[in-house]
């Protein structure tokens, strides 16, 4: 028993996980387990105190974990600098990939790793190998691993990808007990080691003995067109499900000791492999309440010369196997559920621009990869200069003459311009949404309501979405940024809640404002920047007003500016939606004129809410 590393039974409220470990254990072709739990309920501690349990196992032999911020040679594997440098010849090293090889891999928010690092995971998992085609190397190293993740439901679910390729997915795990809680803190204070051997040793001869009985087990073609059924009612796409279902009833059966699968066995199968995958539930009784009953056919005439006895004897007994397919669903679902059990990827459609929008390259962010150039251009990657230079190093010292007085060549490591190599960055490419707020004339309260609902809506979502939300209110002479752009929903309360209303309309000073915003924005890495005007569109103020100017001038000049402002808006790519606060028998078009001008969409919501205006500036 490693000491630091909490026993596998002696953990308390992850039965349900626990018992999907074990089938893991038993059949490694499932390829995983996958676990959503809240922070602090234990599911890394589950996981290693797993690894230790089957340590030694055929595909379960050691543990090797990936750490959020791996880089691509840590995770894939490259070249071996200091070998590379001492022979002067190409070495390879295995990457945490290769190295998990015939064992586990682990990785704790598995949602968070960043996308080049998980669809690398993916070509593994698909694969069993790791290709390296990078710094000069050529390298296939087998990589036939089976994976525990764990992840944080609070933070946003994995990708679809990945979790089509693992068999077991454990739910979200509902709120523990107040006993489950204080059994957890009385075992933590009170941790004997030697007390839970004992226990780990008999799940481990339980796991062996299940692995040697689990090639005789049988599944009846009934069952299988149960699980077929099943998967059908929830929804699920392709085959691959039913196959990790079919896998996890027989690693079930010879886990109790069994040669047949049985009910409890699909039961378990549908509740860890499809009711994770749901689209959506069905029913558990579709009848139709407006049809009668149908009446009971008649019963068979009976002998007379039978006796009740003989008569009871000869009626068969039921079938245990002829449930229907409503009560093997109800079977799997009798444990408590949480209501979002649909809020997975499988049943989450893009609606749209919310959402992860990828990635984009830039100075800050993640390394990914590093690329001839000069310093000037970025910064330099002494590791993978020398990485380059390794090789060529006996050549060039060859060609180099010794110094007076040396008996031979200087070891000393020789760089040459085409050697250097710059980092390349990569960071979440969320979107910024920058609201210009109408906060002149009398219906300047009920948008700034609207605005303050929506942009609470939308930063209730921007951490997981990398996304920002930036406010500026313009009235009086000139516009005003009240919030820079920001994911902190109470730094926007407080700019909404002080924001005085009335006077006239400076449209082009707003336009100016954002467009400055999304020139700094874009300078951070935050390519795209929606633009939400709640406004009638009416501007009255230019950006430097003339005091000789007539009234119809001012508004001409005003006019103008938001034309050539809104055009210039328009050629930098900024999209934007122009929401008409203005009531119909009022509106002269203006509003709608505007979003021409940007090349955006024009929506008319004279009363609208904050989730009618979110929608819009979600929609495509």
């Amino acid at each position: 028993m490693s000491k630091g590393v909490i026993p596998f039974p002696a953990l308390v409220g992850l039965d349900q996980a626990q018992h999907a470990l074990m089938l893991l254990a038993v059949d490694p072709l499932l390829g995983g387990v996958v676990l959503g739990a809240g922070a602090g309920t234990g599911k890394s501690s589950l996981m290693r105190g797993f690894a230790v349990l089957v340590a030694g196992l055929p595909h379960c032999a050691h543990l090797v974990e990936v750490p959020l911020g791996v880089t691509e040679d840590r995770l894939l594997g490259g070249l071996d600098l200091e070998a590379t440098l001492a022979t002067g010849t190409r070495h390879y090293r295995a990457g945490l990939l290769a190295r998990a090889d015939g064992g586990l891999l682990y990785v704790d928010n598995i949602n968070l790793l960043d996308d080049s690092s998980l669809n690398h995971l993916l070509a593994t998992l698909d694969t069993g190998m790791v290709r390296v085609e990078r710094e000069g190397l050529s390298q296939r190293s087998p990589a036939r691993l089976v994976l525990l993740a764990t992840y944080d439901p609070a933070e946003g679910p994995p990708r679809r990808h990945l979790l089509d390729r693992v068999g077991i997915i454990v739910a979200p795990l509902t709120r523990t007990s107040v006993h489950t809680r204080a059994e957890t803190v009385r075992r933590n204070q009170q941790l004997d080691y030697a007390a839970w051997h004992e226990e780990s040793i008999a799940l481990r001869l339980l796991i062996e003995q299940a692995r040697t009985l689990l090639p005789t087990v049988q599944i009846s073609d009934l069952h299988l067109h149960q699980l077929a059924e099943a998967a059908l009612a929830f929804g699920i796409e392709g085959q691959r499900a039913d196959l990790f279902a079919c896998r996890v009833a027989l690693a079930a059966a010879a886990l109790e000791g069994r040669d047949l699968v049985e009910q409890d066995d699909l039961a378990l199968a549908v509740r860890l492999v499809l009711l994770p995958r749901a689209t959506r539930l069905p029913l558990a009784a579709e009848t139709e309440p407006d049809s009668p009953p149908a009446e009971p056919p008649p019963p068979p005439p009976t002998e007379p010369d039978h006796t009740d006895s003989e008569a009871s004897e000869q009626q068969p007994e039921p079938d245990p196997e002829a449930l229907t397919l409503e009560d093997l669903v109800l079977a799997a679902m009798e444990t408590e559920i949480t209501s979002d059990v649909l809020a997975t990827p499988f049943s989450i459609r893009r609606k749209g621009r919310s959402g992860s929008r990828g990635s984009t390259l830039g100075k800050r962010g993640r390394h990914i990869r590093s690329v001839p150039g000069k310093p000037s251009q970025g910064r330099l990657d002494v590791i993978a200069t020398l990485r380059a230079a390794a090789p060529w190093q006996p050549a060039r010292q060859a060609e180099q003459p010794p110094p007076d007085g040396a008996d031979g060549p200087v070891r000393r490591v020789q760089l040459r311009s085409d050697d250097l190599h710059i980092k390349q960055f990569r960071s979440k490419a969320g979107t910024l949404f920058c609201f210009l707020v109408d906060a002149s004339g009398s219906m300047a309260l009920h948008r700034m309501r609207q605005a303050k609902g929506a942009i609470n809506a939308l930063l209730q979502q921007a951490y997981v979405h990398r996304d920002q939300v930036a406010l500026i209110a313009f009235r009086g002479e000139q516009a005003e940024v009240l919030l820079p752009p920001s994911q902190s929903v109470e730094l926007a309360k407080r700019a909404l809640d002080v924001l005085p209303t009335g006077g006239g309309t400076p449209l082009a000073s707003a336009l100016l404002a954002a467009w400055q915003i999304a020139q700094h924005a874009r300078s951070r890495g935050i390519q795209q920047t929606s633009l939400v005007l709640i406004t009638d569109g009416r501007p009255n103020v230019p950006l430097q007003p003339q005091p000789d100017q007539s009234r119809d001038e001012r508004l001409a000049h005003a006019r103008e500016e938001v034309q050539r402002l809104a055009g210039r808006l328009r050629s930098e790519g900024l999209s934007a939606v122009v929401i008409d606060t203005q009531r119909n028998f009022l509106s002269r078009g203006e509003a709608r004129q505007l979003a021409e001008w940007l090349g955006g969409r024009y929506v008319y919501l004279p009363q609208g809410s904050s989730r009618e205006i979110v929608r819009e500036v979600l929609a495509e």
